[in-house]
């Protein structure tokens, strides 16, 4: 359960300057902050991998006049990085896995700059007001398939009873938005379980006595068209994705064993948990049908990410002093997934969305997204989201009534 709202209620005036420091502090770290996303980008790494990012953040951040514990909550890649004594916690997320051979092709390079900036700003304007609260950088890795907030929320970095919201936000292609919006609040995600199948045959010369072989293959092939067949009855906001990873060696040899890789979509976890009983049953009749043994391989399932009202109306509300306009909140679910929103369901979540120029045909996860995430605009586009998340993080630790507001609402969320 998210923990109490913050205890010490600041003055409007003294507000207002606590928030002019930050965006100050994020200015002037800037050029460097620049030079950090390039470095990353520029050296991406995959999950559980991360060990030259995560030594480029701590080296940074250790220059700006912090101190950096690394290897936090028994993860290699995970680190940590607090300022503040006692009283509420906001925590601010920072991934920076890429994509295996299209690098950062998620923007997660600009991720990781927008949430250090975030907690440049937050931190110089705490420290100088002596109010009583703490800003924590999280190292969130393995964002991309490999449940780095499934691991980090096991091990309790999201279980302070004084935790009043984590955020993050996430890059998103410009042309997705319209009627003049510059950016969005309440991004939904949903819910996706990720596993892998393997199939065991029996070897045998395909062409000399294929009759004393069991085709592993087949059975993979096999799955694939049923889940294919499945498609006809699925509804238009569930996915299913699924590989070959291993197929066999050589065609003249009946093969013995194959796995698949599978991602199971749905708007939030009870479809899922639905749908993904359709699917395992269409990998089963495989296996059935060909007479191989089939076992699965599981990994962490990401749940759909809950947007938090109170905190998306006052992220909207400051970057409106930034000349944004930010929709506060898109019904339609982007039917993509991420462990953000795991930590969604433990404590008060902000995942907000910035858009970077990109081609017309060109969307996350596509090569070219990751070009353009290497862009001077797409910086800028990372660095007045980073202006709006300090905003909110000062908001929610000085404000009791906004926190109060930002606990009742998740505890009063429903799952989807």
């Amino acid at each position: 359960m998210a923990g109490p709202a913050s205890s010490t209620s600041a003055s409007n005036a003294d507000v207002a300057q606590y928030l002019k420091i930050s965006l100050n502090a994020i200015d002037a770290a800037d050029p460097q902050l620049r030079e950090l996303n390039r470095t990353i980008h520029g050296n991406p790494e995959l999950a559980y991998k991360e060990f030259f990012a995560v030594k480029t953040i701590s080296t940074f951040l250790q220059k700006e006049g912090f101190s950096v514990t690394e290897q936090t909550y028994g993860l290699e890649t995970s680190f940590t990085c607090e300022v503040g004594n006692g009283g509420p916690l906001v925590i601010i997320c920072a991934e920076y896995d890429a994509l295996p051979n299209i690098g950062h092709a998620c923007g997660h390079n600009l991720i990781a700059t927008s949430s250090i900036a975030a907690f440049l700003g937050a931190a110089a304007a705490l420290k100088s007001s002596g109010l009583p609260g703490r800003i924590r950088l999280l190292g969130t890795p393995a964002e991309e398939g490999g449940g780095g907030k499934c691991k980090l929320i096991d091990a309790g970095a999201f279980r302070e009873k004084d935790i009043v919201a984590a955020i993050m936000a996430h890059p998103v292609t410009a042309h997705q938005f319209r009627g003049g919006y510059t950016g969005l609040a309440g991004l939904k995600f949903i819910a996706s379980h990720k596993f892998r199948v393997e199939y065991r045959g029996r070897q045998a010369h395909a062409a000399g006595e294929p009759w004393n072989g069991v085709n592993a293959l087949d059975a993979a092939v096999a799955a694939y068209n049923n889940v294919s067949m499945l498609r006809q009855q699925m509804r238009p906001d569930e996915r299913v994705h699924g590989v070959i990873e291993d197929g066999g060696t050589v065609p003249n040899v009946i093969t013995a064993y194959t796995r698949m890789n599978w991602y199971v979509r749905g708007p939030n976890m009870v479809r899922a948990d639905s749908l993904l009983d359709k699917v395992k049953k269409c990998c089963e009749a495989a296996a059935a049908a060909t007479g191989c043994d089939i076992s699965y391989i599981p990994a962490p399932s990401y749940k759909n990410l809950r947007v938090n009202l109170p905190l998306c109306r006052q992220y909207a509300e400051d970057m409106a002093t930034l000349g944004e306009k930010i929709m506060v909140k898109n019904d339609e679910s982007y039917t993509a997934s991420t462990d953000m929103g795991n930590v969604s369901f433990e404590v008060p979540s902000f995942h907000g969305a910035f858009p970077i120029p990109t081609d017309a045909n060109v969307s996350m996860h596509h090569p070219r997204f990751a070009g353009h995430a290497a862009t001077d605009e797409a910086h800028r586009a990372a660095i007045q989201c980073a202006k709006g998340m300090a905003m909110l993080a000062l908001r929610v630790l000085t404000d009791p009534r906004l926190g109060e507001e930002v606990r009742k609402d998740f505890e009063n969320l429903d799952d989807d």
